[in-house]
């Protein structure tokens, strides 16, 4: 299975507040986000892991590089500036089309073991024709800007929505897909679509199967106070 990583955004957020490294190369408990996931992906089976990371990201550029020269990584990364998230997928879809993969944001933290079990489940799920995707969510509500998803009590997806009067679950930005729903992005980007959670929408209009996993907590590191509540949480305290 393959992995995709999006690291392409700016990061203005902790710049403003004195963080001075770019977001992928910000450290949580020690180690840089982007090689937190790389490390978590290839102890999960990577066949390849492909990550994109904008133009002004010049050391994120480097530091993939020798990732890449190195040889221990079966790495593919591609160096461009997008209008969204979205956009940075489609970039990376080049090389989704031939197997199921996870694609996360390099500031998404969860718990390693919860993690190791959503993959192999996503696994499971595609090998016996289960779903079309499964998608991480939470009941942990701290973003300032949630995506809810709708569920079934066996928790597969019928929705996602910008405001929820009883939220169970939101988006926690970690996609297990396969490669049919490059074709619903593809028709995204043609209708001049943009952000992930309007894709998201889109696999289900299309008639995509998604189921939900839910993990216990899934944290984003867009303020400065998040990397030591990240640190927190990783160690285990609430």
């Amino acid at each position: 299975m393959k992995y995709a990583i999006i690291a392409a955004g700016e990061g203005s957020r902790l710049v403003q507040e004195g963080v001075a490294a770019p977001k992928p190369l910000v450290k949580v408990g020690g180690e840089m986000l982007i090689d937190r996931l790389i490390r978590v992906f290839m102890d999960n089976n990577a066949s390849e892991i492909c990550v994109i990371c904008n133009e002004q990201m010049t050391a994120v550029a480097e530091h993939l590089k020798e990732i890449a020269e190195a040889g221990r990584v079966p790495l593919k990364y591609v160096v461009k500036s997008t209008p969204s998230s979205m956009h940075s997928m489609w970039e990376l879809s080049r090389w989704l089309g031939d197997e199921p993969f996870i694609l996360t944001t390099v500031d998404t933290i969860f718990r390693e073991k919860e993690f190791g079990t959503y993959a192999k489940t996503f696994e499971l799920y595609v090998a016996d024709n289960v779903a079309d995707g499964l998608m991480g969510v939470t009941d942990y509500i701290d973003d300032e800007k949630p995506l809810y998803v709708g569920t079934t009590e066996g928790m597969d997806i019928t929705g996602f929505y910008d405001t929820c009067e009883n939220p169970k679950f939101i988006s926690g930005g970690i996609y297990g897909l396969t490669p049919k729903s490059i074709d619903t992005l593809r028709r995204c980007i043609e209708r001049g679509d943009s952000r992930m959670r309007n894709f998201q929408r889109a696999l289900v209009s299309d008639g995509l199967k998604l189921k939900a996993y839910g993990f216990s907590k899934v944290l984003d590191i867009d303020h400065a106070s998040d990397i030591e509540k990240a640190e927190c949480f990783l160690r285990g305290e609430r």
